[in-house]
């Protein structure tokens, strides 16, 4: 069970893994937490957004949309790398997922199939929505795919989780398709050899 890390130490944590961080507006105080309760968090969950433009895709997950408020999730790593910081706290970036799979991301043990979805993962999971259109034609630049690995890396280092605290959102509810573009066990063995 771990507490999520304040925000001054996320961003540090960050910052020591090599990563350049842009602030947006107030993101420290940016949640969703009167919805309920952000931790003990259990791992790291990467998105693509299926949008094109960094400044519009920025804007999007830090101020959500009709029927889905923001923060849609805590980083945004563009296609240039950066790490743009639009949450910290609750975010609506995973919803609802499987509770085997959870169970799982704790243990630290391979992930079984994502056939249900009864657990609250805003609530357990940090999120990093990566700009990318996500249909599997869109190329992940090898800066951008370096950044979601180092961003990964360093919230597994300050909680001391392996690799394996690290999904994808298609591994987590059922129906969804992101990332896309490449496997999360090739991502997983990236932020492996980071970690070691």
């Amino acid at each position: 069970m771990a507490a999520p890390m304040s925000a001054d130490r996320f961003i540090e944590a960050l910052r020591d893994e090599g990563l350049t961080v842009v602030e947006v507006g107030a993101w420290r105080t940016h949640n969703r937490n009167h919805k309920g309760p952000w931790g003990p968090v259990h791992g790291v969950m990467i998105h693509h957004t299926a949008s094109r433009g960094s400044e519009g895709t920025v804007r999007i997950c830090r101020e959500g949309y009709e029927g889905l408020p923001g923060p849609l999730c805590h980083g945004v790593i563009t296609k240039d790398g950066r790490v743009h910081l639009v949450g910290y706290g609750r975010a609506n970036h995973a919803g609802l997922g499987d509770h085997d799979v959870l169970a799982a991301v704790i243990a630290e043990r391979p992930l079984p199939p994502d056939d249900r979805a009864d657990t609250d993962g805003n609530r357990h999971f940090y999120g990093f929505e990566c700009e990318n259109l996500g249909d599997g034609k869109d190329p992940w630049p090898a800066v951008q795919l370096d950044a979601m690995a180092r961003a990964a890396a360093a919230l597994c280092r300050v909680h001391h989780w392996t690799h394996r605290s690290v999904i994808g959102h298609r591994e987590w509810q059922p129906g969804k398709v992101d990332p896309r573009g490449f496997t999360m066990p090739w991502l997983r063995e990236r932020i492996r050899d980071r970690l070691e």
